[in-house]
């Protein structure tokens, strides 16, 4: 069994200080949680980024600004940047985050319009395929975000006829998101035995899902994503003060399962990326 890769959501686009006084906005912000998700043993850091009073953006400006911000501090930190945005977001906005030098290793792709509580997604079939194009043509890996079940096979099909890039293919099965898939194990297990052989997947837990779904994933061999954008919380009451809190307890989860933790090496070797210079 591999050893575990932990990727930490340090922000999102919908969580607020309001809720979680510890949220990042500004960029010293996000880069202080990044590092502290790093330090704890975070091998990848998937970046939303905002403005300072909170709103969330896509601009290029601010993504060039906050990686290059977490990478004097973490330099051999994977990063993902979110194409997904906020929802109502237009897809070319939502691509700025590709736009950044150096191209970035990885972004997600999100595989399909659902439901987002009391919002929806929007996620067309031409919008998947202009992100496609965009990522084939860059050499950009995508990380596929799956929130229904029926995105799996849609994104498979896309990359049977090469819209999208292909193996090997790195799955975050995100559970739990009012309106779409239930966080259970068995839907868990229904979607890892879809994907194809040879590929790598993470499972999100939103909310209070996300330590249970995070056991679950290393017990089969899987990844885990944990943070501030999926979960507030440390336990049940108490906020988290960091997002290295959160991915301290996943470490610790991991050591009483007998999983090793995955430096960013060990992961861009398990996702078949290319090692840093």
């Amino acid at each position: 069994m591999d050893k575990l890769i932990i990727t930490a959501a340090i922000c999102g686009a919908e969580v607020t200080k309001a809720q979680n006084p510890n949220v990042p906005y500004t960029v010293d912000e996000i880069v202080r949680e990044a590092k502290s998700a790093v330090d704890a043993g975070a091998a990848i850091v998937h970046l939303h980024v905002r403005e300072d009073d909170g709103t969330p953006t896509q601009s290029r400006d601010r993504f060039q600004q906050c990686t290059q911000a977490i990478l004097k501090v973490c330099p051999d930190v994977i990063l993902i940047p979110s194409t997904g945005g906020a929802v109502g977001m237009t897809p070319d906005e939502r691509l700025q985050s590709t736009d950044t030098t150096p191209v970035p290793e990885m972004a997600t792709l999100d595989c399909g319009t659902c439901n987002f509580g009391d919002e929806i997604f929007d996620n067309t079939m031409p919008t998947m395929r202009a992100f496609g194009k965009r990522m084939l043509e860059r050499g950009i890996k995508p990380e596929y975000e799956c929130f229904e079940m029926g995105h799996l096979d849609t994104i498979l099909t896309m990359a049977r006829k090469g819209q999208v890039p292909g193996a090997p293919m790195q799955f975050n099965f995100v559970l739990g998101v009012p309106g779409c898939t239930p966080a259970t194990v068995d839907n868990l297990c229904w979607l890892v035995n879809k994907i194809p052989v040879g590929s790598t997947w993470t499972v999100t837990g939103v909310g209070r899902n996300a330590f249970p779904m995070a056991a679950a994933a290393i017990a089969m061999g899987g990844n885990v994503r944990v943070g501030f954008e999926d979960n507030l919380y440390l336990s049940k009451g108490v906020l988290a003060q960091s997002n290295g809190e959160l991915v301290a307890k996943v470490v610790r989860l991991a050591k009483e399962l007998g999983r090793g933790i995955a430096s960013s090496a060990e992961a861009r070797e398990i996702l078949g990326l290319k090692p840093r210079k």
